[in-house]
């Protein structure tokens, strides 16, 4: 059901914190293109992250490190131009930020400001605390990444569930209590076992958004593309497809083409 523009109210920071205290889920996926986005923004979509698995869904790459900084300003002005209630969060990339705060700052500026979005996203914990503090000092809402980190994928080697381990599980829950510190407004946890999930939401005030952490957090986000079936390959047991529109565009295609080569389109009611 889509939600009617006289009842559109602008999502902030501050109704989700609103809505995990009282224990309304926040809705959040990503989006990449100004066309998508109006759709998601339209059916009531809570929070739109322009991911940087851009990288992967829409330029075809193996990870989320090629893609770069104007790309993504690119993607995120196109997302932006699109939402009337959602909140725009925009991934900073690979190489936008590690290790450097002063990078990180001219990083999440310039994605504020030629873009529009409302706040960045940054993968790590206590490594990246300096960049974090100074982001969030130019008045630029930050939201955190642990867990899974992609960034880090040739660091791991591997995308299966981490923290499994006491100790990688422990550096987990300090490292979201310390981005909470910095002021973080929220952060994904992404593809960690759902008990730990459940204790970090519980140990830090602010919202806790899932991909693959289990139920107990205060909200969902999946990658558009996957759980609307665009994607075949993808497969992971937290993916839930509302659609296989993989087949649906398949067959509409094919049937063009059909109609095309047999001359039946265009007919003469589509002809000027």
């Amino acid at each position: 059901m889509s939600i009617h523009k006289s009842d559109i109210k602008k999502v902030t920071t501050h109704q989700l914190q609103e809505m995990k205290n009282r224990g309304e889920k926040i809705a959040m996926l990503t989006a990449y293109d100004y066309s998508m986005a109006r759709i998601l923004d339209g059916a009531g979509i809570d929070v739109l992250l322009v991911g940087d698995s851009a990288s992967n869904v829409m330029a075809g790459n193996e990870t989320t490190l090629p893609i770069t900084l104007d790309q993504m300003i690119y993607h995120a002005s196109s997302v932006v131009k699109a939402v009337e209630r959602a909140f725009v969060v925009v991934d900073i990339p690979f190489g936008s930020y590690q290790g450097n705060s002063s990078e990180a700052l001219r990083s999440a500026i310039r994605i504020m400001k030629e873009s529009g979005a409302h706040a960045v996203k940054m993968e790590g914990g206590s490594e990246i605390k300096e960049s974090v503090i100074r982001i969030l000092s130019a008045g630029v809402p930050v939201m955190g990444h642990l867990g899974l980190t992609p960034q880090s994928i040739y660091k791991f080697g591997t995308y299966t569930v981490r923290a499994r381990e006491e100790e990688e599980a422990q550096k987990l829950l300090e490292d979201a209590k310390l981005l909470e510190e910095c002021g973080c407004f929220s952060i994904v946890l992404e593809k960690i076992p759902a008990d730990l999930a459940k204790k970090v939401a519980e140990a830090v005030s602010i919202p806790i958004i899932g991909i693959g952490a289990g139920a107990d957090v205060d909200g969902q986000v999946l990658v558009m593309q996957d759980m609307l079936g665009i994607t075949k390959e993808f497969k992971p047991r937290f993916l839930r497809r509302y659609a296989d529109l993989y087949t649906v565009v398949t067959d509409a295609v094919s049937h063009y083409i059909e109609d095309v080569k047999a001359k039946d389109f265009p007919n003469q009611e589509e002809k000027y």
